[in-house]
């Protein structure tokens, strides 16, 4: 459903509509952002979805988290972690992603990664474009026409046939292994996590994973990093998007 006067309207239009509120989704629920703040409506959805995929987290009845100019320190960190979590299950969703930026617009730590070359940025936003549940279906589609192009080409008495046949089965058989490749690294993402957000209005990263470690820098809630270490259980070791890497305790984040 849609917030405010139940209009049916897109992130863009939501701009100008309520005094510059921007509309918000979180699974199924859409919010509006006012600028007196976001109150984003329970990701229950999302986290009923994921569980059932065997996620490690559960967000039944949870707050998506407020945002805006008076909003508590660990709410923006609250909603960037669980638009986080939807974009594990709609890796093409534009207006979560869009959100997503929005919230991580309002955070202090802005840190510049290093980017990617051309064609793995391209091969990144290719299978980021549908979720893993689409790849397979798609497979199978794919895996559906490969089967009667080859028919065609082995029953088929035309040369024509035949070659178009032939033709046709290599292609979808290229395409049905991309889709399969595509997939698993879609589901790797999503059981393999090891990305997560600070959720501490702010933490020191240590130089070794102890209190008397020498201290390296700080971060704040709403920072994404990855978890390069997590064999301990107190501390945990990170890495951040430009390189930088230390520790910080388990209690400042959260796995997305």
């Amino acid at each position: 459903g849609v917030a405010g006067n139940g209009e049916n309207k897109t992130v863009q239009e939501q701009r100008a509509h309520r005094d510059g509120g921007v509309q918000h989704v979180v699974a199924d629920h859409i919010v509006v952002d006012h600028p007196r703040g976001v109150h984003h409506g329970e990701a229950c959805q999302i986290g009923s979805k994921i569980a059932g995929k065997g996620a490690l987290f559960q967000l039944s009845g949870e707050r998506a988290g407020h945002v805006g100019p008076d909003a508590e320190a660990d709410d923006i960190a609250k909603a960037i972690l669980n638009y986080e979590r939807a974009l594990l299950l709609q890796p093409g969703n534009a207006d979560i992603r869009a959100n997503l930026e929005i919230a991580r617009s309002k955070t202090i730590d802005k840190v510049v990664s290093v980017p990617d070359i051309f064609f793995v940025a391209w091969v990144k936003s290719l299978i980021n474009c549908l979720s893993v549940d689409a790849w397979a279906k798609l497979g199978i589609v794919f895996f559906i026409l490969l089967l009667i192009s080859f028919s065609l080409f082995f029953l088929s008495k035309q040369i024509v046939w035949k070659k178009s046949g032939f033709i046709a089965g290599i292609a979808f058989l290229f395409l049905v292994a991309l889709s399969n490749i595509f997939a698993s690294e879609q589901k790797s993402e999503l059981m393999n996590r090891n990305k997560a957000i600070i959720l501490s209005p702010s933490v020191t990263v240590r130089s070794t994973p102890s209190e008397s470690g020498t201290s390296l820098f700080i971060l704040h809630e709403g920072h994404k990093i990855e978890v390069k270490d997590n064999s301990m259980r107190e501390w945990k070791e990170i890495r951040l998007e430009d390189g930088k890497v230390g520790w910080v305790p388990t209690s400042a984040i959260e796995v997305i």
